[in-house]
């Protein structure tokens, strides 16, 4: 047997951490998003984002959803029948 290479060493490091973060995802991901915006929606997700100081699509939309998740109710009824 001989010894492995700095490159297998890190080729074998990159492949466990990959399947580490597989599991990760699987264990934690309850469902994946794919969303088209039109381009009044994202102008409206811009304006969010630079408001509130967010770089992220991902993180504006999870933030909205435990937002309006916290409302009661008949204000998140309300909320949501806003055109």
């Amino acid at each position: 047997m001989t010894a492995k290479t700095p490159a297998q060493r890190q080729r074998e490091k990159r492949a466990r951490d990959k399947l580490r973060q597989q599991v990760r995802e699987a264990l934690l991901l309850a469902r994946r998003i794919t969303l088209d915006l039109y381009h009044g929606t994202e102008q409206a997700m811009t304006r969010i984002m630079d408001t509130c100081g967010l770089t992220e699509h991902q993180d504006a939309i999870t933030r909205m959803i435990h937002n309006a998740a916290r409302l009661p109710d008949a204000q998140l009824r309300e909320f949501l029948r806003q055109p």
